[in-house]
């Protein structure tokens, strides 16, 4: 394996305040609604967070430790597959930049330090536009879309 790294950029504009926004990432009760997996810490520098499928197994999918942590504008975490917490070549890195704009906040989700090639790469760049879609379309309709949707059986063939 190289050490090439890759980032992945994903903009939105979402109209709810930072604060909604910040808590729906953070507070777990809430990203399992529109994600399907509850974020659970206690978001302090430092601290460890996880990841954990919101069903009967409960099971934790991702783990990091909490970089930078000011609510409501900016929240940084490493991300790694639960298995390969321990070990720190293995984390990349999520940043969450929240910015007022007009009557809307324009988050930017910067995914970096990611190896290039890599499953991880490969998982996040299908993985981060669904559930940002899902994010932006449950604060805005109280409704979050299917985050485990797979492409229809017309497109597959492509």
């Amino acid at each position: 394996m190289g050490n090439e790294k890759t980032t992945f950029v994903y903009v939105t504009y979402i109209r709810a305040s930072a604060e909604k926004i910040f808590e729906a990432i953070t507070r777990p009760e809430i990203a399992a609604r529109y994600w399907g997996h509850e974020n659970v810490s206690d978001w302090k520098p430092g601290s460890r967070w996880e990841h954990i499928r919101a069903d009967a197994a409960r099971d934790v999918k991702l783990a990091g430790d909490v970089v930078e942590s000011d609510p409501p504008k900016r929240l940084v975490i490493t991300w790694a597959g639960a298995s390969e917490y321990d070990n720190p070549d293995a984390h990349s890195r999520v940043t969450f930049d929240l910015v007022p704009y007009d009557d809307m906040v324009r988050l930017t989700v910067t995914h970096d330090e990611l190896e290039a090639g890599s499953g991880m790469a490969a998982g996040i760049s299908k993985g981060w536009p669904l559930v940002l879609s899902s994010l932006k379309s449950y604060l805005e309709t109280d409704e979050g879309i299917d985050v485990f949707a797979e492409p229809c059986a017309t497109d597959a063939a492509a």
